[in-house]
């Protein structure tokens, strides 16, 4: 019998150490938010609300009293309800240390690595490793050297693959989890703060900041062990806990599931990422400790796992080592699952994650699963308990029924095992996902398993069994006239052509669904995959065309199949490597040093203040956005559905709310102003219509999502698009004269020179979302006299005060605008953080009560736009060498419903394009006016389109002239004085050091030779396929005029202001650092010293004006110069106050002189304006880059196996914070080129708005092997202590990897031609951006599969 378990009837847990004990609470209260409003601890932070991020990753510590140990293990505490934590202990990052107590090493290696950058994710990031660290430490493994975890390098890649990272590229964060790592060579680390060039192994190691897994800090307390046992009485809660399936029934049956009552059974509430709540529920059931839903055991008849199992103990369970002796099936099976389920979700959300969960929402909602489709493919079959009593049955007959009613409880899911006999089993799983790892969805997965004999040379099929999901229906399949089909065959070539032939029948996606064609041809990969190293193929043709498959025969498959399992399957690795080189300058010290970022180490512990960390005032309420989801109506009204998660709604604000004198206003650039909310009329799919006002953030996010909004289309003319749409209505924004590009040369005469011409080819890019881990927020304070102070993240604060200014009627005096920190920003904190400003002003205003607004990351990723769209058709014309004589381009850009910053993207395209010499370049640009949410300036706004659409042009030409595309970009490579042409002469002598990038680029990744050895790698394999690519870039910067305030206090100490604003890009660090060497003028050898007195302070609209916008890469720049020329003054008075008393014989210190100036009255106070010279505003980077990728032709995937850049920074002010730049743009930027995929309905609302959807890069997506050089090109007039930009540049030399997959994906298309099977040229072709797996794998040819065999069969007829 069990012991009857305890019964609190309070919720008692733990949060660093300390006891909470709450006598009720909201039992759909989510554990983040529980932390972040009644806690004063603020490291997690909500990133999305779904799991999707990482930014919100705790620690959990659970007693077990049975074993009398804690389990350790991190979660997602977005989605957990913090009713299940009952008797738990949590631990966040400033639970590690912070800086109080002191920093835990996991922080201060975070910070020495150069590892954060805007910080908004990384202490989830240090949480997710601290977990890995924790349990590998007390796992059976061997004792690590001193100073190191018993994690190898790889678990702690693995450790971090969920958690998202829009700033640094991940490489410095992979560095600083494996400095961890018992198995790492500390030579392989990267840049860091610890060591020097030269150090031995064993001083670096020394220098690191110490770990000592057995000094750990305690996770779970010894106060909450005795309530480890107790489980919550429902008495004072609506929260559930039966302890046997007896109670658990009765409960099911009992009043509180009657007479309309809602409940909800509770596991993990991990589905809630998925389907999003919109009512709360009468009643909550913890399933969790019923033991018979708990269970997990295996032995030589199967694997039987409860419900409430999680996947990650699922997982633990399969891999255990100690394995009873089940059989060679059990073992097969056991490997595969274990290796399948690891790419499901991320870690932190598989800890939580129950089986039994995600198997209940692929039957009931058709929940995309992976366990769902293994489970089918194994022949499970699952326990019920239903109204009727017990039932038991197949999965599939399952999956077949209705939807499961609420009642019906799923107990537990067994696996068979196949007895051992005289044939041989196999059994394989597969998916293809925009990720390898981490939380991506299939689209397709598989999985198979067979009963075969060897027969004369040839496999017997006796039995097979094939199961697929996730391709587009609302359950997972099985191929059962495929099954039928192969049953009982002798497996050849020719079965299994006809085989696949019937799988393209069998696997057919809904309408509706997402690239059908290639989900489809994925599941004829995977069985071709399955099945073809069973075939007798290698007897039938030789030349190596089943290269990459298996190259063995059929025998030794057979003899190598272990206790009659035959195993094929690859596994893929996550292991990254890199290298940093700087050239740094000490001749500015500190200037030059790469210093550590300011306040790293605090934005790892999670005390970096960011706005909603700010503290609620008291009474303060809530906004969301109620937008539109048409493009172009009428609103007759807004209607709020009332339950229980939208009480507490107090106002719904619109553009009626608006005060006299004050205009409807939510964006003013120096062009046309944009409104904040729609009247009675939207234009544009999310479109402001109101804001719901509530005393908590979940209702007014809820209230908001639930709105019923009445349109009125009658009469309306159809909505504006598509830039065709625009053309043909004649909608455009007007391009002011002054922003209007040069053209270059006679386009006529240049065509006339060409010996070959391409007429009207076209280029599209698509949009993409800014995904800063910080949404748009503002929190607004109503003040005296009638003023209002509002916190708000942004790039621009000076304008957020202007329009909420403006749009309240009042001067601007009145309005206070405040920005600490932005948690990254990406240009899209400058003009669309404005209306989130005006919007909480505005309410706050009317309400007379603090209002703040947290955008969820649904929202916020429909209202912002993002990235601009644009059509290219081009005409160029070139000679037979490759030397472009003549381009023309009608360039149709699609800029939205508003102006925005539009006006200057046709600028920034030709300026981009012109880094090649074209000859004559003629264009015609429009701006065209949609039906679109506004699209805004995006890092490198135009500059990444119009660089790209030269590459693409450059690979046009070189593809006509059947040339190397290398060769083709040499000859267009500028001269000195073509550059200075087309650039309008802003290059010095000596500047241009593009020409010499490229040729140490070329010898320091060693291009010519791999692209030899890729094209001998091609030729020998036919399913992986290797493509290289160098692309230059030319990247015009331009600086802007910033203002500056040193002020110099009593003790020494040292506070700065600049107009810049901290975004993650290093300007605080370089800026205190200007500050340094500025001052250090008095006295050099103060320098060092001073760095440690200077705090740089908050942007505060009230006391620095004209701070202008932090956009363009030249803030930091402009803001030390600003610093430098009020530090110029201070020397200029405090000099000759150190030389009279030098004079005196009197010891001069820094404290001693400051000292003496406050006794006799020295101004220490210097305010500056930097206005750049209007000869010199402008100058050009310089950079170039290699990538080499491989391209999976049965999936599309596309693996970055090596990226080599030399960027041209001039005389760094910082080359860590640069060299972080440069890797975290570039990654950026594979994102645009090979993974964001943009998508919107018809109506043009964007669909792929959430982290289930829209695919930024992550650790796993990476260059495997990712190289950066950062060269000091010296001395450079007219700049910033020669200093020159990087924070959007190296953005678009990812196009490298998109030009290089175009190689490969020609490379796979080369040999269809070989085949006879390519229909279309083997190189012009257009590989659409972002190259995804679909895009990738349709170049390639849907059908290759297919066209191998047939080349097959028809040579083994000839």
């Amino acid at each position: 019998m069990e012991e009857k378990q305890k019964r609190g009837t309070s919720l008692v847990f733990a949060v660093n150490g300390e006891r909470f004990e709450l006598p009720c609470i909201d039992p759909s209260t989510t554990l983040l938010h529980f932390l972040r409003s009644q806690t004063r601890f603020n490291s997690p932070k909500l990133g999305c609300g779904e799991g999707g991020c990482g930014a919100c990753v705790v620690l959990v510590s659970k007693y077990d009293p049975k074993l009398k140990k804690v389990e350790d293990f991190s979660v997602s505490s977005c989605l957990t309800l913090l009713c299940t934590f009952n008797g738990c202990s949590i631990t966040t990052s400033e639970g590690l240390g912070n800086t109080r107590d002191g920093f835990h090493s996991i922080h201060e290696r975070f910070a020495g690595f150069h590892a954060s950058q805007c910080g908004f994710c990384t202490p989830g990031l240090c949480m997710s490793l601290f977990s890995a660290l924790v349990n590998a430490d007390k796992g059976n493994k061997p004792d690590s050297p001193p100073g190191f975890s018993k994690l190898t390098s790889s678990e702690a890649e693995k450790a971090i693959v969920g958690n998202l990272c829009r700033c640094t590229g991940y490489r410095p964060i992979a560095d600083a989890c494996k400095s961890f790592a018992a198995d790492i060579d500390i030579e392989d680390l990267g840049l860091n703060s610890f060591w020097k060039n030269g150090d031995s192994k064993e001083m670096k190691v020394s220098k690191l900041p110490p770990y000592d897994p057995n000094k750990n800090l305690s996770t779970y307390p010894k106060f909450l062990k005795s309530e480890s046992a107790t489980i919550l009485e429902s008495s004072r809660y609506p929260w559930y806990s039966p302890v046997s399936i007896e109670e658990l029934r009765n409960l099911l049956y009992s009043n509180v599931t009657e007479n309309g009552a809602s409940f909800k059974l509770v596991v993990g509430n991990t589905g809630s990422g998925y389907y999003k709540e919109t009512q709360r529920y009468d009643h909550y059931i913890d399933l969790r400790h019923v033991p018979e839903l708990s269970v997990i055991k295996r032995d030589q008849t199967g694997i039987e796992v409860g419900a409430t199992v999680t996947i990650s103990t699922f997982i633990s369970f399969l891999k255990e080592e100690s394995k009873i002796n089940f059989g060679s099936y059990g073992k097969l099976v056991s490997d595969k699952l274990a290796y399948h389920m690891e790419k499901i979700a991320s870690p932190f959300v598989r800890n939580s994650a129950s089986v039994g969960g995600n198997l209940v929402m692929a039957q009931k909602n058709g929940f995309p699963s992976d366990i769902a489709t293994l489970f089918l493919g194994l022949c499970a079959t699952v326990s019920l308990i239903t109204g009727h009593g017990f039932e038991n049955l197949t999965w599939e007959e399952l999956l077949l029924r209705p939807p499961l009613d609420s009642r019906t409880v799923l107990l537990t899911v067994s696996i068979p095992f196949k007895k051992d006999q005289n044939s041989k089993f196999l059994f394989e799983a597969y998916r293809a996902a925009p990720r390898p790892y981490g939380n991506a969805l299939a689209y397709i997965n598989a999985a198979f398993q067979a009963d075969v004999s060897l027969c004369q040379n040839s496999f017997r099929i006796n039995n097979i069994r094939l199961a697929f999901g996730a391709y587009g229906t609302k359950y997972a399949t099985r191929a059962k006239k495929v099954e039928e089909y192969l049953t009982g065959k002798m497996l050849n070539v020719h079965i299994l052509y006809e085989a696949l032939k019937l799988i393209k029948l069998a696997v057919v996606p809904e309408d509706g669904t997402l690239h059908p064609e290639y989900r489809s041809s994925l599941a004829v990969s995977f069985v071709f995959e399955f099945l073809y190293p069973l075939t007798n193929a290698h007897s039938v043709i030789s030349g190596g065309l089943h290269n990459g498959i298996n190259d063995i025969s059929v025998e030794e498959v057979f003899k190598s199949s272990k206790d009659g399992c035959i195993s094929q399957g690859r596994k893929q690795t996550l292991l990254s490597s890199a290298k940093q080189v700087m050239e740094s300058s000490t001749e500015y010290y500190p200037v030059g040093e790469p210093m550590m970022k300011v306040g790293a180490a605090m934005q790892a512990s999670g005390e970096a203040v960011y706005v909603d960390d700010i503290p609620s005032p008291p009474n303060c309420l809530h906004g969301a956005f109620i937008y539109s989801t048409k493009p172009l109506a009428g609103v007759k009204g807004i209607q709020l559905k009332s339950n229980q998660l939208t009480y507490g709604v107090t106002e719904v604000i619109t553009c009626k709310d608006i005060p006299s004198g004050g205009e409807n206003v939510g964006v003013i650039t120096r062009f046309d102003p944009e409104p904040l909310f729609a009247d009675d009329f939207v234009r544009c799919v999310g479109d402001r219509i109101a804001i719901v006002v509530a005393d908590s953030q979940r209702s007014a996010d809820v209230a908001a999502r639930t709105a019923l909004v009445e349109y009125d289309t009658d009469n309306i003319e159809s909505p504006i698009l598509t830039v065709e749409d625009a053309v043909e209505k004649s909608s455009f924004i007007k391009i002011p004269p002054f922003l209007y590009p040069k053209q270059v040369g006679d386009f006529s005469k240049g065509m006339a020179e060409a010996d070959h011409k391409i007429f009207s080819a076209e280029v599209r890019l698509g949009s993409e979302y800014y995904f800063y881990m910080e949404t748009q927020t503002a929190l607004a304070i109503p003040d005296e006299d009638n003023c209002m102070v509002v916190y708000t993240s942004s790039q621009c604060p000076e304008r957020a005060q202007y329009v909420i200014a403006t749009c309240l009627g009042v001067p601007e005096h009145s309005i206070r605008v405040i920005t600490r920190r932005v948690g990254g920003g990406f240009g899209g904190k400058a003009i669309k953080s404005m209306p989130i400003s005006a919007a909480c002003a505005l309410a706050a205003y009317k309400l007379r009560r603090p209002v703040r607004i947290y955008v969820n990351r649904n929202s916020d990723m429909v209202m912002t736009g993002g990235r601009h769209p644009m059509k290219v058709t081009y005409s160029v014309g070139f000679k037979s060498s490759g030397k472009i004589t003549a381009l023309h381009l009608d360039l149709l850009i699609n800029a939205g419903i508003s102006d925005d910053v539009s006006p200057t993207l046709p600028l920034n395209v030709i300026k981009a394009l012109k880094k090649y010499d074209w000859g004559a370049l003629s264009f015609d640009v429009k701006l065209c006016k949609t039906n679109l949410t506004s699209k805004s300036a995006m890092r490198a706004p135009g500059e990444v389109q119009g660089s790209y659409i030269a590459e693409a042009i450059i690979e046009h030409v070189s593809s006509s002239l059947s040339m190397e595309v290398d060769s083709v970009r040499n000859k267009n490579v500028h001269t000195f004085e073509s550059l200075n042409l087309v650039y309008d002469n802003i290059v010095s002598v000596g500047e241009y050091t593009l020409p010499s990038i490229m040729d140490k680029l070329a010898v320091s990744s060693n291009f010519f030779q791999r692209s030899k050895m890729i094209e001998q790698f091609n030729q020998k394999s036919t399913w992986k396929k290797r493509g290289i690519s160098r692309v230059p870039i030319v990247y015009e910067a331009t600086e802007q005029p910033k203002p500056g305030k040193v002020s110099i206090l009593q003790d020494g100490s040292i506070v700065v202001e600049v107009g810049g604003i901290e975004i993650g890009q290093g300007l605080w660090t370089k800026v205190k650092q200007m500050t340094a060497y500025s001052l250090g003028l008095i006295e050099s050898s103060w320098a060092e010293e001073l760095v440690d007195k200077i705090r740089v302070i908050q942007a505060d609209t009230l006391n620095i004006v004209q701070g202008g916008y932090t956009a363009g890469s030249t803030t930091s720049e402009s803001s030390c110069e600003a610093v430098r020329l009020c530090c110029n003054v201070l020397v200029e008075r405090l000099s000759p106050l150190k030389k009279k008393l030098q004079e005196q014989n009197v010891s001069v210190d820094w404290p001693t002189l400051i000292r003496q100036a406050q006794m006799e009255s020295v101004n220490l106070a210097a305010n500056s304006y930097y206005v750049p010279e209007s000869d010199f505003t402008s100058y050009l980077n310089f950079g170039a880059a290699v990538s080499e990728v491989e391209i999976d032709i049965l999936t599309g995937e596309t693996t970055i196996l090596q990226s080599d850049i030399i960027y041209d920074c001039g005389q760094s002010l910082n080359p860590a914070v640069d060299m972080g730049q440069i890797e975290g743009a570039f990654v950026q930027g594979i994102g645009f080129f090979m993974n964001e995929e943009y998508l919107t309905n018809e109506d043009g609302l964007m669909v792929s708005n959430s982290t289930w959807t829209y695919k930024i890069p992550t650790i796993d997506t990476i260059p495997r092997n990712f190289n950066v050089h950062v060269v000091n090109s010296g001395h450079h007039e007219k700049r910033v202590l020669s200093s020159k930009a990087s924070g959007e540049p190296p953005l678009l030399l990812a196009a490298s990897v998109h030009c290089a997959a175009r190689a490969a994906v020609k490379a796979a298309r080369e040999q269809l031609k070989q085949w006879d099977k390519l229909d279309g040229s083997v190189s012009e072709f257009y590989l659409d951006v972002p190259a995804i797996l679909p895009v990738v794998k349709t170049q390639c040819g849907l059908d290759y599969v297919e066209k191998y065999l047939e080349t097959l069969l028809a040579q083994k007829c000839n």
